[in-house]
């Protein structure tokens, strides 16, 4: 974990309510892709947690979601200003348990983690499936940067305005896959652990406290003890969830 100063290079938006921030800085820490920081902001006590989209050659990019008075206050800060960034954070995802034809699904703002996940996996040779979940055509974001990478990418959309209609799990089951990771809302996240094939690794969200393990806030109970989300996690095996009824 490293607290480090970072400078705003972009700050824009990629649907009405969700950003894209690139960031100048010292990215040392963040090593695996499914990581998040934590940013401090003025006026708030709580830092906010925000996942990892993409750290590379000095620049963190994060992609969030207007939801509260913090992401709000992220989303008018503009090229230039500075911000309090704590990285490192959390496990990531485990690529050795990949195979050959990994699947990725990810929902909302639980698609941007997945995005450096995907070119990790894609520079070991794999052949990357992805499924992006919205509820509407309006709220998709990341389809052309994920084809870019050169994964095979399908869309899913509630209301059917777009792609495949239905959930992340319809187009699921018409895939051939050796192993997933997920990240999303919980609904979305249990409807995969019913129907998958194969193991997976599921990314969680959760309010976080301090974000490293100290004020046991995130806690949750898996087959072996209670777990931190932010500190044992946010990802876990799917062989360790226990859900809550």
């Amino acid at each position: 974990m490293r607290e480090s100063i970072f400078k705003i290079i972009e700050n824009a938006p990629l649907t009405e309510t969700v950003f894209k921030m690139k960031l100048q800085g010292d990215v040392s820490d963040i090593t695996s892709s499914g990581q998040f920081v934590n940013i401090k902001l003025d006026g708030l006590y709580l830092r906010r947690p925000i996942s990892v989209c993409d750290s590379e050659d000095g620049v963190l990019t994060l992609i969030y979601k207007v939801v509260g008075k913090g992401t709000e206050q992220m989303s008018e800060m503009i090229a230039g200003e500075e911000l309090n960034i704590l990285t490192g954070l959390g496990n990531g995802y485990d690529l050795s348990l990949a195979g050959d034809k990994p699947l990725l699904l990810g929902g909302g703002v639980g698609v941007p983690p997945l995005y450096m996940l995907c070119k990790k996996l894609i520079a070991e040779g794999k052949k990357v499936s992805v499924v992006l979940g919205f509820n509407t055509k309006d709220e998709i974001f990341c389809e052309e940067d994920f084809k870019a990478l050169g994964a095979e990418v399908f869309v899913t959309t509630v209301d059917g305005s777009y792609g495949i209609k239905g959930f992340v799990t319809d187009a699921m089951k018409e895939i051939d896959y050796t192993y997933f990771y997920t990240c999303g809302p919980e609904p979305m996240l249990k409807a995969i652990f019913k129907v998958s094939a194969t193991s997976g690794q599921f990314s969680f969200e959760e309010r976080m406290g301090c974000g490293f393990g100290a004020c046991m806030g995130c806690s949750c109970k898996t087959v072996t003890g209670y777990k931190r989300i932010c500190k044992d996690g946010p990802v876990l095996k799917k062989e360790e969830i226990l859900w809550a009824d």
